[in-house]
């Protein structure tokens, strides 16, 4: 590769990117304050300490649970399927220099990333909020593709991953700014040097319809 390109991917990944949500919840260690040991009853402040790890503990867990990210981008129901294609071309609105200052690519500089990298798999944005698109979505070959990756547009990727036992992100709102986002659930696949993005119509239920 040249190494040229290389410096292009920070902003291939802000293409292609996502804000990562979490996979695994490990044990953190030690939450909580630091308290001084008082000698006449050691065995005393540990228990207490270990009551209050344990209490903030459990309040991590919760705002694990329900964490979303602030610039969270939420799409309508996709009222029709619909296929459309999208330039990934970018352009540079400054210049990019190397570690001595030296401009390697100068401001307006403007290249497609699909040049340069591959796209296997996709992406597939869902709202996980909506019992009628996770009925889809377990009806479809993407259920069982681990090379798709899941894109939130609502709903919780705790709940999610838990679900499914894969990674989860969440779409940002530059994210669907660049890929023309307007509808969920969509499938985004790479077609040549563009990038097709196919909504679904997925009708709601009578029982979503009432919640």
């Amino acid at each position: 590769m040249n190494c040229k390109i290389s410096f292009l991917f920070p902003t291939i990944f802000v293409v292609f990117g996502a804000c990562p949500a979490f996979g695994v919840v490990t044990n953190l260690g030690v939450i909580g304050d630091v308290y001084q040991v008082v000698e006449p009853d050691i065995a005393a402040e540990l228990q207490q300490r270990a009551e209050q790890n344990h209490i903030e503990e459990d309040e991590f867990l919760e705002r694990v649970k329900t964490y979303q990210p602030e610039d969270l981008h939420h799409l309508p129901r996709a009222t029709e399927d619909r296929t459309f294609l999208v330039d990934t071309t970018y352009t540079l609105d400054h210049d990019l220099v190397d570690g001595n200052g030296k401009i390697i690519y100068p401001r307006g500089f403007t290249f497609n990333p699909l040049d340069y990298v591959s796209f296997p798999g996709g992406l597939l944005v869902i709202d996980w909020d909506d019992p009628s698109q996770i009925k889809w979505f377990w009806q479809t070959p993407y259920a069982n593709d681990r090379r798709v990756r899941l894109l939130l547009a609502g709903g919780y990727a705790y709940k999610a991953i838990e679900q499914l036992k894969r990674s989860v992100f969440y779409l940002t709102d530059e994210i669907a700014e660049r890929l023309q986002l307007a509808a969920a659930p969509s499938l985004i696949l790479q077609k040549d040097t563009m990038l097709q993005v196919r909504e679904f119509h997925v009708p709601e239920e009578e029982n979503d319809a009432a919640r």
